[in-house]
């Protein structure tokens, strides 16, 4: 069990995911999270609206184990692995805490941006409006999300993934030390 309970060291994971990932560039298959997006769209009649979501979705049913297998991993991790919540830096909790977030060292989701009560506030609704909007919006129109640009795309060494992937550090930077202090 405690292999199941330790993160595993990057030597390890590491190969374990370029294996993978080997797998599927041979079988001509992608990973990523926002391909399944078009999948489930298309699926639900969205191509009778929009010619973007007329695609062949029997083919790409496969890619649907990604979501569950996420789904169901959380699940478990969840409710039978008991795992302690990753610890993060003293330094972070100040910074955190002096913008607003004074939850954040007894819990490692802030109650100021993931209780119930903060999402059914308006400002809070608002956030997560524009949030699923531009991630949604971002990921489509990058050809792709975080983890098909980061992992399946660096491991096809495609020059529009690497950019896509600087450009998420730079939004990621910006927003962190720049517009998450002026919204909290």
């Amino acid at each position: 069990m405690e292999l199941i309970y330790t993160p595993w060291a990057w030597y390890v994971a590491g190969p374990i995911i370029a294996f993978v990932l080997f797998m599927m560039i041979k079988l001509g298959k992608s990973f990523g999270m926002s391909s399944n997006l078009n999948t489930i769209c298309s699926m639900a009649g969205a191509g009778k609206i929009s010619n973007a979501f007329k695609i062949d979705w029997k083919a790409n049913l496969w890619s649907l184990t990604l979501i569950f297998g996420v789904f169901l991993g959380g699940i478990i991790a969840f409710y039978f692995l008991q795992v302690e919540a990753p610890q993060i830096s003293s330094q972070s909790v100040e910074k955190l805490q002096t913008i607003g977030f004074e939850s954040v060292n007894k819990s490692f989701l802030p109650e100021e941006l993931f209780s119930t009560d903060a999402l059914f506030s308006l400002k809070g609704f608002v956030i997560i409006l524009l949030a699923g909007f531009l991630v949604g919006f971002g990921a489509r129109y990058a050809g792709g999300c975080t983890s098909g640009h980061a992992i399946s795309g660096l491991s096809n060494l495609q020059l529009p993934s690497l950019i896509a992937v600087i450009g998420f550090f730079i939004g990621g930077l910006i927003m962190v030390h720049i517009i998450m202090p002026l919204i909290f």
